[in-house]
């Protein structure tokens, strides 16, 4: 359930300062691909020494701000076992490690969702965590399911799904994170200039 952890990890953040006071600084990513096969590495549920998990999807909280008169890029990674947080710039060669199966299956996209957006839009009914008969594969958290302002009960599919013809341009994708509830698509080569871009032009982002 990453991304109900992420959600709260969000929430906690920001209530106890370490985020902006409505997390404008933090970004919500999920990793997935079109065969729904991602490889991470230094990953906790890994039974291998190098850490490599394949997921039909992982979720991670990306914060890019300020810190001593330097702007930083921190991953906040739940299921690591890197340090946490840890700088973008470490992260993706140790975790993600682009290009590592070429352009194939395992190629990984990103849908970085800016977190005010994130926390008014994501639900979850947990659907996707229960069998075909109904029951559950694992024990759901004990909390209520999340519910979007809007009163959607469920639209994690949309966060999910991802195709390689969804990534645009870095202009388009840093327009489109500020102002679309699924934010923008990026292929695995572009995560680090797209935060890159996004610090040097601190866009504020739209309320509407």
């Amino acid at each position: 359930c990453s991304e109900e952890n992420v959600y709260f990890l969000c929430k906690k953040l920001i209530s106890i300062g370490v985020a902006d006071t409505v997390g404008v600084d933090l970004f919500v990513v999920f990793i997935s691909n079109e065969e729904k096969k991602v490889p991470l590495w230094h990953q906790k549920a890994s039974n291998s020494i190098d850490g490599l998990v394949v997921w039909d999807y992982h979720v991670i909280c990306i914060q890019s701000k300020q810190k001593q008169g330097n702007d930083i890029d921190l991953v906040w990674d739940l299921d690591t076992t890197l340090p946490f947080p840890f700088l973008l710039n470490q992260y993706i060669p140790e975790a993600i490690r682009p290009l590592s199966f070429g352009h194939s299956m395992y190629s990984r996209l990103f849908r970085v969702v800016h977190a005010p957006i994130f926390l008014r839009s994501f639900a979850s009914d947990r659907s996707h965590m229960k069998d075909p008969s109904g029951n559950w594969i694992s024990s759901p958290p004990v909390y209520d399911p999340i519910v979007a302002e809007d009163g959607t009960t469920n639209n994690l599919n949309e966060y999910i799904q991802m195709r390689s013809k969804d990534a645009r341009s870095l202009e388009e994708s840093i327009n489109d994170v500020h102002s679309s509830k699924y934010g923008a698509v990026l292929s695995e080569t572009m995560l680090e200039e797209f935060f890159s871009l996004i610090r040097q032009r601190r866009i504020s982002p739209k309320t509407t």
